[in-house]
Parts: structure tokens; C-alpha cells; sequence
């Protein structure tokens, strides 16, 4: 199994991602626009999961009211270039600085107690996988796996005497 120690740990800071997020839409022909950019920011800048609406609301100020409509097009698109990841057990997003291959499964993995993200693949979890989608003649567009439960910190933080 592949992991990541924290996703917070894996990923670049705001300026690398941006970079990155410049980088991926200019080989690809796409345009960064000034929301998508300020989105990407929003989701670097917290360090943790939030929802579009919060996103929304750190990126309104008086006189500028951004619609959480605006902000789901944007994590939408941004998704779909592999910038974020939509935690779908919290309705939520968090950044990915990982170039993940087309099709490639993640696991994520969601500490119950402090809500930090760790991302994880592993090539066995895939295989099974595969192997049980071919029998049921499915076929994924892509595949992400939840699971929660308690982080090591937590896990030792809750076991010390």
C-alpha cells in the first residue's frame, strides 16, 4: 500500500499548486480563470476538508457575494484535472498535489476524531477490486474508497495513560 503521511504533509503549498493548477491548463488548452484560481486557493489555504458553501464563504467579502453554484463549477472542473479530491462521505474537497494515473484508485482514508485525510493506494485493493467489477461486468469511470476510522495520532493520543 502506497500512503501518503497526511495529506496535509503530501501536498504543496498554495504557490506550488497554483503553479501546477497554471501548468496542467495550459498543456491541456484550458483556461485558469480568476474563480477557479481563487477556489484552488480557498481549498490549499484551509488545510482540511470543507464544503463548497464554506468555500463560497471565505471567498465572499461585503459587496461581493460568491454564489455556491460558481464554487461547485469550479471544484467541478478542477476534479476534473485532478487538482482536488470530493470526499463523498463528507460532501466535502480537499487539495491533491499527486498525479495520479487515468482511472488510478484512491483510498481515503478519514480519521473520525480530528478529520484529517490521508490518501493511500494500493495496488492489491485494486486488483480485488478489478477482479470483482470484471465478474459483475461493471465498468468504473473511476474508483475512490472511503474508510474511517481513527489516524495513528489519534489512535495513540486516546491509548497513552
Amino acid at each position: 500500500m502506497h500512503r501518503h503521511e497526511g495529506h496535509d504533509a503530501c501536498r504543496s503549498g498554495t504557490r506550488d499548486m497554483l503553479a501546477r493548477a497554471e501548468a496542467v491548463c495550459r498543456e491541456r488548452g484550458l483556461q485558469f480563470t480568476p474563480l477557479r484560481r481563487e477556489v484552488l486557493e480557498a481549498v490549499v489555504a484551509v488545510g482540511k476538508v470543507q464544503g463548497a458553501y464554506d468555500i463560497a464563504e471565505r471567498l465572499s467579502a461585503p459587496g461581493k457575494r460568491v454564489a455556491p453554484v460558481s464554487v461547485y463549477r469550479a471544484l467541478d472542473f478542477l476534479m476534473e484535472q485532478g487538482l482536488v479530491h470530493r470526499i463523498a462521505s463528507r460532501n466535502a474537497f480537499i487539495p491533491c498535489a499527486h498525479d495520479h494515473a487515468p482511472g488510478a484508485g484512491v483510498i481515503f482514508l478519514i480519521c473520525r476524531s480530528c478529520g484529517v485525510v490521508d490518501e493511500a493506494s494500493s495496488e492489491e485493493v485494486e486488483g480485488g477490486l478489478g477482479r470483482t467489477l470484471k465478474r459483475a461486468g461493471f465498468t468504473p469511470s473511476h474508483s475512490i474508497l472511503e474508510v474511517e476510522g481513527d489516524c495513528g495520532a489519534c489512535r495513540d493520543r486516546d491509548q497513552a495513560p
